[in-house]
């Protein structure tokens, strides 16, 4: 690198650290609140049980954390996790699980599948606040993971309302 580069690069650090007020003041973001989280449960339990499917559900957080989960009654081991699963693919992808699986399928971008803990296989949709998606629903036990994107979907539909 030049003097001449260098030296414009060096007198350009000071105006970096220099903020104004408010760009120093806290982040204000959306995200799922709790009693989202235990609504969209509630409506993802109702739905799967008016179509005979034992589930379990996890809601995840804009960090893609867990927010809320519960293991239905019945249900095998493997869809707690299998749900949190489908909930951060969904989270991290900004799009359903399902529709995860359709890109994957195809050779040319079959490589997302290598990104951590993401899987392709339908039952994770994306909260979304308008256009922004600030969590995620993951639903597993269902016979087949169509079945549990009807009751996720079914979930966020229960606080569509606040989600405007």
């Amino acid at each position: 690198m030049s003097f001449a580069r260098r030296y414009a690069a060096g007198a350009l650090v000071p105006f970096l650290f220099t903020a104004t007020a408010s760009a120093q003041a806290p982040q204000v973001e959306k995200n799922v609140s709790m009693k989202m989280a235990l609504m969209i449960m509630e409506g993802v339990l109702e739905q799967c049980a008016k179509d005979g499917y034992k589930v379990s559900v996890v809601v995840v957080d804009k960090a893609g954390n867990v927010a809320a989960s519960v293991r239905g009654d019945g249900t095998n081991p493997h869809t707690m996790e299998f749900g949190r699963l489908k909930a951060y693919t969904a989270r991290t992808r900004g799009q359903t699980s399902l529709e995860f699986k359709n890109l994957t399928d195809k050779p040319e971008t079959a490589y997302l599948k290598q990104i951590p803990n993401v899987v392709a296989v339908g039952g994770g949709v994306p909260i979304k606040a308008g256009n922004e998606v600030i969590g995620a629903v993951g639903v597993s036990g269902a016979p087949g993971g169509e079945k549990d994107e009807v009751c996720a979907n079914a979930g966020i539909a229960k606080v569509s309302a606040s989600l405007q």
